[in-house]
């Protein structure tokens, strides 16, 4: 399959493709897996099974598959390592594999860079650790509860395992962060700094106490008979988020190095733009000016018009505030050209600081494959959100450039753009 010639970065920036993909979700673990479920409209929200840490304390999930400490890491390596790290480490292992890549051998492990997001970095751990302090005192607590929780540890456990020895981050701005630390290895391969970027989101947050805190701040959908059906973004009848958990990580290449060693790509991420509300501490702005502002500078920054987008894949919770934003900023934007949209948390649930990597990923795939993932449960669309859904079955349609939105409590916003790869091989 021959590239698009009319893909590529804007002109006199380098370009970024997509070479690999790893994710974790609730939905599936390979790409090809995720985006064929995501495609047919099923849901991968269940209530959680008896002895999980928060049976009881919520009424659905978006639980990702089980992750072995000794999948990833050496058994010595394993103490206290959070759950978050190690959804993190699967999927950057997968998305590598993915992507063929090995660094010191395919790339100088000084040209690769690392940036993984998380909302809550492990905060499992450290609750844990907090009951065995109240339990046992101060020498309860594990010597390896710092090194197994920080929100750094996700990106320095990946540069560690894989020898990369260039640029390593961590984001942490809540559920954007995912989204962010992709626009951030946009912004490393463009400013020349890193050949290879390794980026992504990682979360895992399904334990009481943050249970608790969201079912208490009435941010959960509640009251459905069946899970799969509680997760409604647009819907009439949508009431909150379900909570879901996940990691999602993104190989992102120079196009060139790409070119050079004979590797194909998925989708070229040619635009990112970024800004914040300065509203509320966890309320969007109603009038949804700061999700407009991020997607007209993407646009901007892919020097596309709005009707050069085909496809939105939206924040969309599921939130009656949320949505309604997010629908009153796509038509401040796209105005009477409204691109078809679909929000995929609608299977998945929302993964907070992952969310924004999964839903890049997804975007990238459906560049790639010419298919628009419908939005599960959208059943009667609220006429306040007069969007083109896609609803009920998939659309097969190429989108030319795709758009892909990741907002946050502290208004936090970020938009990624995403057009056809521009490498002579194409996935």
């Amino acid at each position: 399959m021959t590239a698009n010639p009319a893909a590529g970065a804007p002109a006199g920036r380098p370009g970024a493709v997509v070479t690999g993909m790893g994710l974790l979700t609730p939905v599936g673990r390979k790409p090809a897996e995720v985006f064929e479920a995501l495609t047919a409209g099923r849901s991968g929200i269940r209530a959680l099974p008896e002895g999980h840490a928060a049976h009881g304390w919520l009424e659905a999930a978006g639980l990702a598959q089980a992750v072995e400490g000794r999948e990833v890491l050496p058994p010595t390596e394993t103490r206290c390592v959070d759950r978050f790290v190690l959804l993190a480490l699967a999927a950057a292992d997968d998305a590598l594999a993915d992507a063929g890549l090995v660094v010191g051998r395919d790339v100088d492990p000084r040209r690769v860079a690392v940036v993984l997001a998380t909302g809550g970095g492990g905060l499992q751990t450290f609750e844990q650790q907090s009951h065995r302090r109240l339990d046992r005192g101060r020498t309860g607590v594990s010597p390896y509860l710092l090194p197994g929780m920080l929100s750094n540890m996700a990106a320095a456990r990946i540069a560690i395992k894989h020898g990369i020895r260039g640029y390593s981050s961590a984001v942490v701005t809540a559920c954007a962060a995912g989204a962010q630390a992709v626009a951030e290895g946009l912004r490393l391969i463009r400013a020349g700094d890193a050949d290879v970027v390794v980026c992504g989101g990682s979360e895992s947050s399904l334990h009481p106490t943050i249970a608790a805190a969201f079912t208490n701040a009435r941010a959960l959908a509640h009251g459905w008979e069946d899970p799969e059906r509680s997760s409604r973004p647009f819907d009439t009848g949508r009431n909150g988020f379900v909570l879901g958990e996940g990691s999602g990580v993104l190989v992102l290449e120079r196009t060139a190095h790409a070119d050079a060693r004979g590797a194909a790509g998925y989708a070229d991420l040619i635009g990112w733009g970024a800004s914040t509300d300065a509203h509320h501490p966890t309320m969007p702005r109603p009038d949804g000016e700061g999700a407009a502002d991020s997607m007209r500078a993407a646009l901007a920054n892919a020097d596309l018009a709005p009707a050069d987008i085909g496809y939105v894949n939206a924040h969309g919770t599921g939130t009656k505030l949320g949505d309604l934003a997010e629908s009153a900023a796509l038509l401040a934007v796209f105005g009477t050209h409204q691109p078809a949209v679909s929000s995929t948390k609608g299977s998945t649930g929302h993964l907070l600081g992952a969310a924004g990597a999964v839903e890049a990923a997804v975007t990238a795939l459906a560049v790639a494959r010419g298919v628009l993932p419908p939005t599960a449960n959208l059943e009667s669309p609220d006429p306040a959100c007069a969007l083109d859904h896609v609803r009920g079955a998939a659309r097969t349609v190429r989108p030319g450039a795709a758009l892909t939105n990741a907002f946050a409590f502290g208004g936090h916003n970020i938009s990624l753009i995403f057009g056809p790869a521009s490498t002579r091989a194409v996935k």
